[in-house]
């Protein structure tokens, strides 16, 4: 997965993974390396865990690796026996450079190798997928530190699943710079472009975008792309594209990644370059469209009409809706500050409603009378030319618009039904 792991994005692809290992209880485990060295470790595992009960529907249990070096024997083996008992094992975002001086040595690289080897599941996110190739970018270091772009031994599942040679780029689409390059997970092109000179001549990148995944099925010899983006194979700056929805042997993946093309493929499109594909059920690609922005920006929309039309009830479900988004997002690892921006919108549809509420909402009556009395008008024309069919028509079709009528000595009266 590139991003969105313990995001909304990406619950009915844990769902149907998990369901593809057996009828529940799956054994399944949370490999927290990768942030192992972060001071809010523990409420990230927090985080994940309740992610995957509430959300996914999964009990997943933490199998600490957080640090080689200080780690108890006692506490390893405790781990171990968790990952070797796993079905499901799931990392996710932190450094991928630090996971891999923790793992280096140990069992892990094998017991997750033998996960493949055994029908178990390994779903690997953000800088945990920077670790499957054979290759691996040390984002932290180039990024933030500065050094010159290199690579670093990687586990090389990627060979399990018939990938040899290929390097996992996640973040790929990423646009958080703004004024520069952080596309290629905050790598930009040149870098990028830099980097790919460095590999063998047989490798290849697999870029996986924002709030996007691929699912290599071993058995099936299959890959599928789900969520929001796309997947890219690319080989010295020549691209294919895979958007989500699509289906294609991983031996179409090999050829596209050993050749190299540039082309951008529709799902269940054609191309001269390009694998062939196929188009994936509607609920694989279900929640393509979701992010915590977009919600925001459908909701302050719906509510800012809801407003000008003096609809409370409309602007107060916009107000839930809002909240019951952000708490939906609220594990996911990696918003940047979209959290920030939609609590901000909450408070703004807050404060507008209490204006709305000292100001008064327009009484739908002022709208509403002139046509009603109309109405009324002309079903009491009808009565007294004893046209009775027309007057029970315009009786029954007001009733169905939410208006009551009744009949009194002084005349017929109206009201709007709550």
């Amino acid at each position: 997965m590139g991003s969105g792991e313990t995001s909304p994005t990406m619950v009915t692809t844990h769902r149907r993974l998990i369901e593809r290992l057996g009828p529940p209880p799956v054994p399944a485990v949370l490999l927290d390396t990768p942030f192992g060295f972060q001071s809010n470790a523990d409420v990230l595992a927090r985080r994940a865990v309740d992610y995957f009960r509430e959300s996914v529907g999964l009990d997943i249990e933490v199998a600490t690796w957080r640090s080689a070096a200080t780690a108890s024997t006692l506490a390893s083996e405790r781990s171990l026996a968790r990952l070797r008992a796993a079905r499901y094992v799931f990392a996710g975002p932190g450094s991928p450079s630090y996971a891999l001086r923790q793992w280096a040595g140990s069992p892990v690289p094998e017991l997750l190798a033998a996960k493949l080897e055994t029908g178990g599941c390994v779903t690997f996110a953000s800088a945990a997928a920077l670790t499957l190739g054979a290759a691996t970018v040390p984002v932290y270091e180039i990024y933030k530190v500065g050094e010159d772009p290199r690579w670093l031994p990687g586990l090389d599942l990627l060979s399990a699943a018939g990938l040899p040679g290929a390097a996992v780029i996640p973040h790929y689409d990423n646009a958080e710079g703004g004024n520069h390059d952080t596309r290629f997970c905050y790598l930009g092109e040149p870098r990028l472009a830099a980097l790919e000179h460095q590999l063998d001549p047989e490798a290849f990148v697999l870029g996986v975008d924002e709030h996007t995944g691929v699912i290599f099925d071993l058995e099936g010899e299959r890959a599928t792309v789900v969520g929001k983006g796309s997947l890219t194979v690319r080989k010295q700056g020549r691209s294919v594209e895979l958007p989500a929805g699509t289906t294609v042997t991983i031996a179409e993946v090999r050829a596209a990644g050993q050749a190299g093309a540039t082309t951008r493929r529709e799902a269940g499109g054609g191309g001269d370059h390009a694998p062939s594909t196929s188009s994936t059920p509607p609920e694989d690609r279900q929640e393509a469209g979701s992010s915590l922005a977009e919600a925001v920006g459908f909701l302050e929309a719906r509510f800012d009409v809801a407003v000008a039309e003096g609809d409370v009830d409309a602007a107060v479900a916009c107000v839930l809706d809002l909240d019951t988004a952000i708490v939906a997002w609220s594990r996911d690892s990696l918003q940047s500050d979209q959290a920030d921006v939609a609590r901000a919108a909450l408070r703004r549809m807050i404060v507008r409603l209490g204006e709305l509420a000292s100001a008064g909402a327009p009484d739908p009556r002022g709208a509403m009378g002139p046509l009603v009395e109309a109405l009324v008008d002309a079903r009491t024309t009808a009565r007294l030319s004893g046209d009775w069919a027309t007057a029970d028509a315009v009786r029954n079709q007001l009733l169905r618009a939410g208006v009551e009528l009744s009949d009194t000595p002084e005349g017929t009266r109206w009201r709007l039904l709550s």
